[in-house]
This record gives C-alpha cells, sequence and structure tokens, in this order.
C-alpha cells in the first residue's frame, strides 16, 4: 500500500513538474534587422513618444548620468537590486534586433525575445492591459526615435533561488490577470479612458497598491498606499488623509502642473512620474485619469475654500505678536513662514502650499515631509518655475523634528508622529535614488 501510494506521488509530481514546464516554456522569437522593421507613420511615432513618457520608460530605464533607455537604473527591492535593461536600439545590447511581435511579448506576457522570464520590477502586469496598438506605438517611437547605446545591462543582486527566472512563470500564474483592459460599460467614456490609462501604461498601482511578501500587489487593497524608496505613495481611495478631499478637477491639474493647490507638490519618486511622464499626456486624457481617480477617492464637489481643515490651519499660522514659545512655530516662522504664509483660505497657491493641509503633513507616515524638509524641492519636480531650498545643512535633526511636530499638531491637529528626531536622522543617512 505504501509503494502504491509513494508511487502515485512520485508520477503526479513528475506530472506536475511537466505540466509548469510546459506553462513555463517560452521559446526565442526569429532576430530582425533594422531593414527589416516596418516603417511607422509620423503620428505613431508621435503617439509613441506621449505613452513612452506616461510609462516612464525613460526614467526607469536611464541611469544617473546614462545615456537615455540605455538601462542600469537601480531598482531596490525587498529582494535585492534589479537592474533595468538596455532598451535602446542597439542589436547586440539593447533591444534593436526584436520585432515587433517580440516587444509586444515582452509589454504583455513579461517574457523577452529569447524567451526568459522578465523580473516583475517591469510592470508587466500593468502593460498587459495596453491595446496591441499602443504598445506598437511605443516600439516606433524607439526604434525611430532613440539613440541605440551599446551597454551591458548588469546582472541582477538577487541571491538563489530568486535569480532563477523560471520561478517568475510560477509569480505570474499566482498573481498576474494577463489580458487587456475591458471597458466597464455601466461608467461613462471619460472614466473608462482613464482607468485605461492609469491601470495601463501609467501604473499608478505599482508604487500605490501595498504588496505581499513575494513582492505582489494586493488586489483587494488597490491604491490603499505604499512605501517606495523611503517614500510614502499616498492612498488614492477615500482613505486618502488630505483635509481637503481629492476632487477630478485637483488630480487633473496636479498631474499637468505637479502641483495641487490643496494637497501638495510632486517631489521625490513622483516628481519624474508628473515632469517626465504623464504630463506629456493631452489635456483630455489627463483629465480622463482625473475622472477615473477621483471616482476612486470618491471626490466631492463644494468650495474647497471652506474646508474647516483648511481654514483652521490658515487660523493657526495667522502671524502672532506674542513670543512663540514653542521652538517648532519659532523655526517655522523664520524658516518657512515667508514663503508657505497665506493670509486667508482664498490666498493659498499650488507653488506655496498651505502646510497645515498639505498631504505630507497628513499622512501617518512623516517620511515625505522630513524628505522635502531636508532636501528642498527641485526644480524638475513641483511646480514649474519654483523651488524650495533645502535644509539639510541648515537645520539639526532636532529642528527639523521640531518644525514637522509643529505643522502636525498646531497646523494639522492631528496626532504626533512618534520618534521624530530619529526618524529626521534615519532619512538623513539614507541614500535614495530619488
Amino acid at each position: 500500500m505504501l509503494r502504491s501510494t509513494l508511487s502515485a506521488l512520485a508520477i503526479a509530481g513528475v506530472l506536475a513538474a511537466g505540466g509548469f514546464g510546459l506553462y513555463a516554456y517560452h521559446g526565442a522569437l526569429p532576430a530582425i534587422t533594422a531593414a527589416e522593421r516596418p516603417q511607422f507613420a509620423p503620428e505613431v511615432i508621435e503617439q509613441g513618444r506621449i505613452l513612452a513618457s506616461a510609462g516612464y520608460c525613460a526614467t526607469c530605464h536611464t541611469a544617473a548620468g546614462g545615456a537615455p533607455f540605455a538601462g542600469n537604473y537601480p531598482i531596490v527591492t525587498a529582494f535585492g537590486t534589479i537592474y533595468a535593461s538596455n532598451i535602446t536600439p542597439d542589436p547586440k545590447t539593447g533591444i534593436g534586433s526584436w520585432s515587433p511581435e517580440a516587444f509586444r511579448r515582452a509589454m504583455h506576457e513579461g517574457v523577452d525575445a529569447a524567451g526568459r522570464h522578465l523580473f516583475p520590477a517591469f510592470p508587466f502586469d500593468h502593460f498587459t492591459k495596453m491595446t496591441d496598438a499602443d504598445v506598437d506605438a511605443i516600439y516606433a517611437y524607439i526604434m525611430t526615435s532613440v539613440a541605440p547605446v551599446e551597454e551591458e545591462t548588469k546582472a541582477p543582486g538577487l541571491p538563489f533561488p530568486l535569480n532563477q527566472r523560471i520561478l517568475q512563470a510560477g509569480w505570474k500564474l499566482l498573481f498576474v490577470d494577463f489580458g487587456r483592459y475591458v471597458p466597464d460599460e455601466t461608467r461613462s467614456e471619460d472614466w473608462n479612458r482613464g482607468a485605461y490609462l492609469a491601470q495601463g501604461v501609467a501604473h499608478c498601482g505599482a508604487c500605490h497598491t501595498p504588496r505581499n511578501p513575494v513582492g505582489a500587489e494586493i488586489k483587494s487593497e488597490a491604491y490603499a498606499g505604499a512605501t517606495i524608496d523611503s517614500w510614502t505613495a499616498p492612498a488614492l481611495t477615500a482613505a486618502n488623509p488630505s483635509g481637503v478631499p481629492w476632487t477630478a478637477a485637483d488630480f487633473t491639474a496636479y498631474l499637468k502642473t505637479g502641483a495641487g493647490v490643496y494637497h501638495g507638490v510632486a517631489a521625490g519618486p513622483m516628481g519624474p512620474v508628473v515632469h517626465a511622464g504623464l504630463r506629456a499626456l493631452p489635456d483630455a486624457d489627463l483629465a480622463a485619469i482625473g475622472v477615473y481617480l477621483g471616482g476612486e477617492t470618491g471626490a466631492e464637489t463644494g468650495a474647497p475654500e471652506t474646508a474647516p481643515a483648511l481654514t483652521a490651519s490658515i487660523a493657526a499660522g495667522q502671524p502672532d505678536p506674542a513670543y512663540r514659545l514653542d521652538q517648532g512655530a519659532r523655526l517655522y516662522a523664520s524658516a518657512c513662514a515667508s514663503c508657505h504664509y497665506n493670509a486667508s483660505p482664498a490666498s493659498v497657491s499650488a507653488a506655496r502650499p498651505d502646510l497645515g493641509i498639505n498631504s505630507a503633513t497628513r499622512l501617518d507616515d512623516p517620511s515625505n515631509l522630513i524628505h522635502v524638509i531636508l532636501d528642498g524641492v527641485a526644480a524638475n519636480e513641483g511646480a514649474g518655475g519654483t523651488v524650495m531650498p533645502a535644509f539639510r545643512g541648515a537645520l539639526s535633526d532636532d529642528e527639523i523634528a521640531a518644525i514637522a511636530a509643529y505643522l502636525r499638531a498646531d497646523r494639522a491637529g492631528l496626532a504626533p508622529w512618534p520618534e521624530l528626531a530619529a526618524k529626521v536622522a534615519a532619512l538623513r543617512a539614507t541614500v535614495t535614488t530619488h
């Protein structure tokens, strides 16, 4: 009896392994030369340029100081560092020998031209929702407009067995829903267009959705907020802590300009998402994403300048002739208020936001606020034409913690963040890619 049971288990194991092998196997696709590539109309190439921007292709495939799209941008994960690949048209080290079919397979299935499974740091689980026409447009743009660069991609710094690409087939089997975007016929055309862009090429959920222990997005918690590169990607749901609720128009303006009157600016990892990415989309597409995200947060209508959180913060920030006993209030008055002081709710601007209602002040994690105080907001972040100085060299950990504590308690009226000075010290010592 025992022998027959073991034999049955062995046979089942062999069959299961064989079945998985068949599922995981993808053959190499034929290479082509530059002369064999199809010809593309100018409007298709331009559409590809816009979509490549909206997908931040250059941001994640360009190393600091490196050639555009030549790869080796380090993507730090909980499992090790993965280097983005060279996607220039170089036939030796890039994708110059890839056919449109091979490019489509990589974008839609996460399998490269040689048949190797790609690590999911490349968001094929979002790009799978894109149409073939949109993927082909990106291919057309890269092959016609990006300069070929010969540069080998560094090997991923993943430990064994995580560096075995065949295991990615199992990860896909468990966590990826392949297939193109299917419109929701109960929603408007704008909502569906926004959903298609946000879920697909823009892959918003890749940063704003928490992940499980093996790095897959937790689908039941879509857009619930997550941590990326020591910053917080806030929730894009009704759980967003903003003092003035986000509206569709707020999202659209933020994605177009990098700043929102009532929510702060696009800094850190979000900076290139706006300034090197989504703002390339036509206004109609940005408005559609606003409609979609506004629906996710339960967007409200009304007069935001009358929001209780805003009026309370403005009142608390009025100049006080009395001596300020609180260190944070004194430092805020001397270092911050000259730019961030707002005389009335109607005077609040996107470029110089009121910090009492700023998203960074109202998150459960103070990292975003501390990052901005330490390193400021660069010209390629936030609102165009406005920069904020860095206070890394001017203020101590305790002084930055005092300002953050003042904003949190006196301006936002929220529970204090614990161990702020230690958090400042930790982030000051952290080396990030943003």
